[in-house]
């Protein structure tokens, strides 16, 4: 095994284990803050998150990027970038504490105005551990940055419960979110082994600049789009509402997460650097897009079939109304984690023109759906984006393909392969279950089961590129571990 493949499959396993660990510890606090808070206590901090989730983007304008991608980094570089971060930091921070009665404004809903001038300081927070989390990320380090979210995630969690108990509402959230922030800083100024120095040069920020200001436009125009829904449902909807879809949106989000949100942290460090040899990067991109849309449509499938009885047993009755908006969110949800490797191949060869330009296609379809989509409410909204991801899916297809050489064809068929798989399987679990009694618990145990069962069946009868794919990266681990012994 080469030493950058070992350190990438190392770094993916600790990042992965990360995230398993964080969001099992979130799923526990979540759980009990959702039975001790109101919807419209979560609808609150999604306002607030709408703002301070735009405004976060300028804290960093694509330079954390340019220094993952660029190969010759110096300490310079790493400092010039931090105090500009932190600078940067202040500044928002400040103009956010000022915004608060603007905001509050707009929602009419005075409650936010205390909210968004203590929930400012974040951008502080987040910006002084910014540059360790990102030279980490370019080492493969991942096992610092893991350590240091778990244990925030637990401490924080702790606090945010502590609080929720003690009947402080929505602040128990806001609590729970900056202590997060600055139990994660403790940790990495602690053990990341990186310090900023005294200097700073300018020439160092133009070096990155180039690519990093068309990656800071995407980011932000991503920043944008994503929180647009909650804005406009945060406007035209009564705040449970949005409390309601903040929740679904959330567990939609765990198709991101338990899929490609290990692999692309540690896929665009990997593919920067062997970014001029094309045939390694082909195999690597290959092998990555078969494992990926193989686990993105078995946990589509599962958290389908699950999602009503996830959602009351995890929050309990009074959550039903986000069950609708989960299913709709999840028919557009393999879209996300697909589109950020095809992403990956643009970024990780230095291509931001190109990067930014597919970008700018894709938003502006987001967008149209957004002004049509919620002409028939929520829903109609829902339904329009299962339709976006089918394009955007398509366009980053055209552009990587483009990039690196390779068909159309060779890049879409594993998205493909796996869609119809996943539509049998899912097709024949409905048609079983219809034909069985099963209290929910059953239900939510042989729906899963069976709908797995089918999937890897279907994949192994068919040897798809996925199957093939996973069955070499798990021999050598089975020889290693199970074999011998």
């Amino acid at each position: 095994m080469s030493s950058l493949k070992k350190q990438g499959l190392t770094a993916l396993i600790w990042d992965f284990f990360g995230k398993l660990s964080t969001q099992g510890m979130g799923f526990i606090v979540t759980i009990i803050l959702a039975r001790l808070l109101e919807p419209s206590d979560f609808g609150l901090v999604a306002m607030i998150m709408v703002v301070v989730g735009m405004a976060q983007v300028f804290s960093d304008v694509g330079l954390g990027s340019a220094l993952i991608q660029k190969k010759e980094v110096l300490s310079i570089h790493y400092s010039s970038v931090f105090y500009f971060n932190l600078s940067i930091a202040f500044i928002l921070a400040l103009i956010t504490y000022l915004s608060a009665d603007s905001v509050a404004s707009f929602y009419e809903n005075k409650q936010l105005v205390p909210l968004i001038e203590v929930i400012s300081i974040l951008y502080i927070l987040n910006a002084l551990s910014s540059m360790q989390t990102i030279k980490l990320r370019k080492q493969l380090l991942y096992s610092v940055i893991t350590k240091g979210r778990v244990i925030a995630s637990v401490l924080s969690g702790v606090i945010g419960v502590g609080l929720a108990y003690k009947g402080a509402g929505v602040w128990s959230l806001v609590g729970q979110m900056l202590s997060h922030s600055i139990f994660n800083n403790v940790y990495l100024w602690l053990f990341s082994g990186w310090r900023p120095r005294t200097d700073f040069s300018f020439r160092a920020l133009r070096q990155l600049w180039a690519f990093g200001f068309r990656m800071f436009i995407v980011s932000l125009m991503n920043a944008i789009t994503t929180r647009l829904d909650f804005l406009i449902i945060g406007k035209l909807f009564p705040v449970a509402t949005l409390g309601y879809f903040q929740r679904a949106k959330s567990l939609n989000l765990l198709v991101i997460q338990y899929t490609s949100g290990s692999l692309m942290s540690v896929l665009f460090p990997i593919l920067s650097e062997v970014q001029t040899d094309l045939v390694r990067f082909r195999n690597i991109v290959n092998e990555s897009l078969n494992i990926l849309a193989a686990l993105v449509f078995l946990l589509v499938g599962c958290l389908y079939l699950s999602s009503e009885n996830i959602i009351v047993f995890l929050y309990s009755d009074k959550w039903l109304p986000s069950v609708q908006y989960m299913e709709l969110l999840l028919l557009s949800a393999f879209s996300y984690p697909l589109n950020a490797l095809y992403v990956n191949i643009l970024s990780s060869r230095g291509n931001s023109k190109s990067f930014l330009k597919m970008a700018i296609i894709k938003k502006l379809i987001f967008v149209t759906n957004l002004a049509l989509g919620f002409t028939w409410g929520i829903k109609g909204y829902l339904i329009g984006l299962i339709f976006v991801s089918f394009i955007n899916i398509y366009i980053s297809i055209h552009f990587s393909s483009r990039e690196i050489g390779v068909s159309k064809w060779l890049l879409g068929k594993p998205l493909l392969v796996q869609m119809f798989i996943w539509l049998v399987s899912l097709s024949l679990t409905l048609i079983f279950l219809e034909k069985v009694e099963l209290s929910k618990f059953a239900e939510f145990l042989v729906s899963n089961t069976v709908f797995v069962v089918i999937f890897i069946f279907c994949n192994w009868l068919f040897k798809s590129g996925s199957w093939l794919s996973i069955s070499k990266q798990a021999s050598p681990l089975y020889i290693k571990y199970f074999k011998k012994s």
